[in-house]
């Protein structure tokens, strides 16, 4: 099997950092490029230590023309707006593109632009793009896998990391019909580096470091995301109140998902569901029943855990938490599992490691 020709755009920032990572540790994959403006002439290395002796490239300017002379698939860690310049032009000249900004994740170009404030330039490239959460997704996967093969460039729009982690607390709840109503409640906090390299007076290490905070409350941009994937999973209309946080970690994050109980929803039926759902999945775990994700239990790897109870005493709700690796599950290495989906290679190819011990 030929080595696939992979370019990183956005490499330096956070989640454009970590695919490099993933990238050069792949068994079939080989970093032919990336990509930074601010930082093109410069060495990878000299911008990140941690490479010196494994990679020695010299970072470039994002052209489409020199992309698709080198590569094969193109990782777009980049901001919004920035996609959509470039995954078009990309396309044309037959790279496929594992888009990690938020460009192309919404169906609806309108949503798109009442949310992110700005025109969407390229939405007949919507209906033809794939949602990447492979767990909810993966026949969409396969599919462009088979467009693939036969020669076409494919765009996949990997998730938000709040999305991710709300999502997979929902889902086992709303596929089997033992949450009822239209609201679903998701808290989640994260890690400072979901923010990005470029710091801010809420990200600077006096302010973030022995504090936490609520922001982008009522109005944060993933919104629309996960009422869009909740609402293709329950078949009806979903309404969310997302509340985001920020936690004084480099990185992680943790969703609890309120969902209203149906009225023969039992603790054990519930925990059966979410169990029967996750067993086959190589990335998400179901935890035994009275036990609770944590961060450290998945930082640094492309692993989700969930956990799960039922509060009956009043109101019924369903409680479930999901925790990931905003970098990893929620971005560099869930778009690495669904590249390895689209170009034929094992799903897990690169990122099935466990998080440290300590």
């Amino acid at each position: 099997m030929a080595c696939i020709r992979a370019c990183v755009v956005g490499a330096t920032g956070f989640a454009g950092i970590e695919e490099c990572r993933l990238v050069l540790g792949h068994p079939n994959m080989e970093l032919v490029m990336a990509t930074d403006r601010k930082e093109a002439g410069t060495r990878l290395a000299d911008v990140y230590p941690s490479f010196e002796g494994v990679c020695d490239l010299e970072l470039s300017l994002p052209d489409p023309d020199a992309i698709a002379s080198v590569a094969d698939v193109a990782f777009l860690a980049v901001p919004h707006t920035a996609s959509l310049a470039l995954t078009p032009q990309l396309l044309e000249r037959g790279v496929t593109v594992i888009d990690l900004s938020a460009d192309y994740r919404l169906k609806d170009p309108v949503v798109y632009e009442t949310w992110y404030n700005t025109p969407h330039t390229s939405p007949e490239l919507l209906s033809q793009t794939v949602y990447g959460l492979p767990e909810l997704n993966r026949e969409g996967l396969k599919g462009l896998a088979a467009r693939h093969e036969k020669g076409d460039a494919v765009l996949v729009a990997v998730p938000g990391c709040y999305p991710t982690a709300t999502a997979l607390a929902a889902t086992p709840a709303l596929e089997a019909g033992l949450a009822t109503g239209d609201l679903v409640i998701s808290d989640a906090i994260s890690g400072v580096s979901g923010a990005g390299r470029t710091p801010s007076a809420r990200t600077h290490f006096c302010h973030a470091n022995e504090s936490l905070e609520a922001y982008g409350v009522a109005h944060h941009r993933h919104t629309p995301e996960i009422e869009q994937t909740l609402t293709q999973v329950a078949g009806r209309q979903m309404n969310v109140v997302f509340t985001p946080h920020l936690a004084p970690l480099t990185r992680g994050l943790l969703a609890t998902v309120y969902l209203q109980a149906s009225d023969d929803a039992t603790a054990e039926a519930v925990q059966s569901v979410y169990e029967k759902r996750y067993a086959g999945e190589a990335l998400v775990a179901t935890l035994p029943s009275g036990k609770m994700p944590q961060t450290s239990s998945v930082v640094g790897t492309a692993r989700a855990q969930v956990g799960v109870a039922l509060d009956d005493r009043r109101r019924r709700v369903i409680i479930a938490s999901c925790a990931i690796d905003n970098l990893g599950k929620g971005a560099a290495a869930q778009a690495m599992q669904c590249a390895n989906i689209v170009l034929g290679q094992a799903e897990t190819a690169g990122i099935s490691a466990s998080a440290p011990l300590i």
